[in-house]
């Protein structure tokens, strides 16, 4: 699935729902994936951060959004041997999330306060992930007018 930014163009000041802001779509890989492949993925698709999902088991049927690795976390591998080191060593973990409905700028705050630059973001009545919510996505918000700088 391609991740396609969903912002809108504001004419005033207003609260921005994350789910206006976000970046729909899932890009994922398991814990198993090496940093060297992660970073594929990256490549491919023009983005800066991969959901990292436990498949878990082959009878278990339950998938755990485990993590995220973001660019910043294979910039820092760079140096060290990227086809040993994998999604599981080098995710953000635990994941920061945020609900679809709540707003910019408690997301903004949610990544200020645990330094992060993404955010998983999930359904609000499902609780299944569906976007990631980046300091640009914030940033285009911003410019919008959406949101008081």
């Amino acid at each position: 699935m391609s991740a396609v930014p969903t912002t809108a163009r504001r004419s005033s000041i207003e609260p921005v729902c994350v789910a206006d802001a976000m970046t729909s779509g899932l890009i994922s890989c398991t814990p198993e994936a090496t940093l060297r492949m992660v970073a594929k993925i990256m490549a491919t698709h023009h983005i800066h951060a991969v959901y990292v999902f436990d498949y878990g088991r082959e009878d278990d049927e339950t998938v755990e959004l485990w993590g995220l690795v973001s660019d910043l976390d294979v910039a820092a591998a760079v140096g060290a041997d990227l086809d040993a080191r994998t999604a599981r060593n080098s995710a953000v973990t635990p994941l920061v999330v945020v609900r679809d409905d709540e707003t910019v700028e408690r997301a903004a705050a949610l990544m200020a306060e645990h330094s992060v630059s993404h955010l998983a973001v999930l359904d609000r009545s499902s609780g299944r992930p569906i976007g990631v919510l980046s300091t640009l996505d914030i940033a285009a918000a911003v410019a919008d007018g959406g949101v008081s700088p």
